[in-house]
């Protein structure tokens, strides 16, 4: 029996009437774990539930057949969207298994650890941070008898009861000291998105980011050269000729771009590649340097076009300065994807139109558009700067939820959702647990949300009519697709 049973529940699954949409991404942060598992002698056993082969992979006691006979430690990964599922399944995983210790890991419970182990005792720690220097200590201490209170990054129940954190452990810094992930575990070919990791963190204090937290607003970085050779060994193994650099800050400097871009042509691979890039750092010189070292597509989250709202969430530049980085974009690259964010909490009228402006102006320089929903997960500065009545006024709403916690479970229509009878109860739970899942609430639904949503259709942006996924000009921060 292997020592630890990884399961990853970070998945892209979209449920339409009669048909679905599912996205394989490589499961990186958990083959990164199981590299320094097995250094320490260790063996893993890796489940990635992307791979279910059921119609409906969210009924629980398939769920629990995928996890069956697990190791006699179980980690769950998950994000944000699928945390209500992860903890329920880990619930009848539990009931099967009870002699088996859960914890749950990635940044799903990120600043609700403590009332997840305070609510759910099947779960029996939440992991924070990053795991590569905690996660052997972690199986040592479960081995040798369960004392957990020298593992750094780790929530989880004292003998008294009460719910006990240990800080994180130290930022890795030398992110080329990182052993490769483990792809052996993983058949590379059936993946449709090969995500590459530059960086981990960002400095940058945007009020609605729920990244940047979960990194303390500290970034550190891979060099161009360790960057380059493991995407030249994913190309040789497995053809892989489509890189995704979803990490937040891929362009942190022009001195950086400049020798990734010399690093990759010098390379000879023949591969192309997308990443995302700030307005106040892509000028023409990194522009044109990417798009000549094969960058098909750069994607840059302008957020709003409101002067105010950009000032407002701290994002860092201007409108105009966003109209002028994006129209010599649309001149270098095949794609330009802008991502704004509409419903803020303080976002007027006014601010909304200025916003749909500048989208509609995007749209006639070629540039594609993706307007996402504000999504209130817990550790944003947003969230928690609601005062009491706001978050009392939060309400879920059966016919529309915001793009980064769509689960799988709703039937998606476009700009619009619907709930299934069957799986009406896993909503209700969310209902019930509203502090530990804000991100599907919204404020304001019918007054602010409603109206804006109406306009937003009547411009295009949300199609009345069901469409393909890799279609919508919707939310498009996870399509691999060129």
């Amino acid at each position: 029996m292997a020592d630890i049973t990884f399961v990853n529940l970070n998945m892209l699954h979209v449920r339409y009437d009669g048909s679905y949409e599912r996205e394989l991404h490589l499961p990186l942060g958990l083959l990164y774990l199981t590299t320094v598992l097995e250094q320490a002698g260790y063996e893993v056993d890796l489940r990635d539930y992307q791979r279910c082969p059921a119609d409906d992979p969210f009924d629980l006691d398939t769920f629990v057949d995928f996890v069956a006979d697990p190791a006699p430690i179980v980690g769950i990964s998950c994000m944000a969207n699928l945390l209500p599922f992860a903890i329920l399944a880990a619930e009848q995983l539990k009931q099967r298994y009870p002699d088996r210790t859960l914890v749950l890991g990635g940044v799903g419970a990120k600043a609700v650890e403590r009332q997840v182990l305070d609510r759910f005792p099947w779960i029996d720690l939440v992991a924070q941070g990053e795991a590569e220097r905690a996660i052997v200590p972690l199986v040592e201490a479960l081995q040798n008898g369960g004392d957990v209170s020298q593992v750094p990054g780790v929530f989880y129940r004292s003998s008294d009861g009460r719910i006990r954190e240990n800080g994180p452990p130290p930022r890795i810094e030398d992110l080329d000291g990182i052993a490769r992930p483990a792809y052996h575990h993983v058949e590379l070919p059936v993946y449709d998105a090969y995500g590459m990791v530059s960086s981990r963190g960002c400095p940058y204090q945007c009020s609605f980011c729920s990244v940047a937290p979960v990194w303390g607003h500290t970034c550190y970085f891979r060099s161009a050269r360790d960057v380059v050779a493991e995407m030249k060994e994913l190309h040789e193994a497995a053809a892989v000729d489509l890189f995704l650099f979803q990490d937040e800050f891929f362009v942190s400097s022009k001195q950086a771009v400049l020798q990734f871009c010399e690093q990759f042509r010098q390379s000879g691979i023949e591969a192309r590649w997308k990443a995302f890039a700030r307005v106040d750092l892509a000028d023409d010189e990194v522009m044109q340097a990417m798009a000549e070292a094969g960058c098909l597509e750069i994607r840059f989250g302008i957020e709003s076009g409101s002067a105010r709202m950009l000032e407002l969430t701290t994002k860092g530049f201007t409108p105009d300065m966003a109209v002028d980085v994006v129209s010599r974009a649309t001149q270098l690259f095949p794609r330009v994807d802008t991502f704004f964010i509409w419903g803020y909490p303080n976002e007027t009228m006014d601010d909304f139109h200025q916003s749909l402006f500048q989208m509609l102006s995007f749209r006639l320089m070629g540039a594609r558009i993706l307007p996402s929903l504000l999504c209130l997960l817990p550790q944003t500065k947003m969230y928690q700067e609601l005062t009491a009545a706001e978050r009392n006024r939060l309400e879920f709403c059966d016919e529309l939820l915001p793009e980064y916690v769509i689960t799988g479970h709703e039937i998606c229509k476009v700009g619009a959702t619907a709930i299934a009878e069957e799986h009406r109860p896993y909503f209700d739970f969310i209902e019930q647990h509203k502090d530990l899942f804000p991100g599907f609430f919204l404020l304001d639904v019918e007054d602010k949300i409603m109206p804006k949503l109406k306009i937003l259709q009547e411009h295009g942006f949300y199609s009345r009519a069901d469409r393909e996924l890799s279609d919508l000009d919707s939310c498009g921060a996870h399509s691999p697709r060129v």
